[in-house]
């Protein structure tokens, strides 16, 4: 069985889920505000290792109309359990919950995760393409 906490995993399991899963690693002091500094985050925990985060999720936001979820990560031995939806679903009714009407949410699919996030209504975003800078 799963237990899903409505909080940030401890720093080191946010970094091991990060690279574990295949999400680009990141150093403590990149990783330590994202802790904090998220407008939600859960994760879950195994029952038969209680000690032990195996999946995660998190929101970043305004808290009004904009919403970007990140960090979906699951333990390879984890994954094709249901975990990712179940933190996806968290999310998703978070934001339902305390969000005024009409937020616009955002995501970035990697490969692994497109048919779970199309599965619950995530569309392309086009004309729109994601961006970035490295500084």
């Amino acid at each position: 069985m799963y237990r899903l906490v409505d909080e940030p995993p401890s720093l080191d399991e946010y970094l091991e889920l990060r690279s574990a899963s295949g999400l680009s690693p990141k150093t403590p002091e990149q990783g330590a505000p994202a802790l904090t500094g998220s407008w939600y985050f859960c994760h879950v925990r195994t029952d038969a290792d209680p000690g032990r985060a195996v999946a995660m999720g998190r929101i970043l936001g305004d808290g009004g109309w904009y919403f970007h979820i990140a960090d979906i990560a699951t333990l390879p031995e984890f994954q094709r359990q249901g975990l990712g939806r179940m933190v996806m679903d968290r999310l998703l009714d978070e934001i339902r919950a305390k969000a005024p009407a009409d937020p616009y949410v955002t995501l970035l699919a990697d490969p692994p995760g497109r048919r779970l996030y199309e599965s619950l209504g995530f569309v392309d975003a086009a004309p729109s393409l994601g961006m970035r800078i490295r500084l």
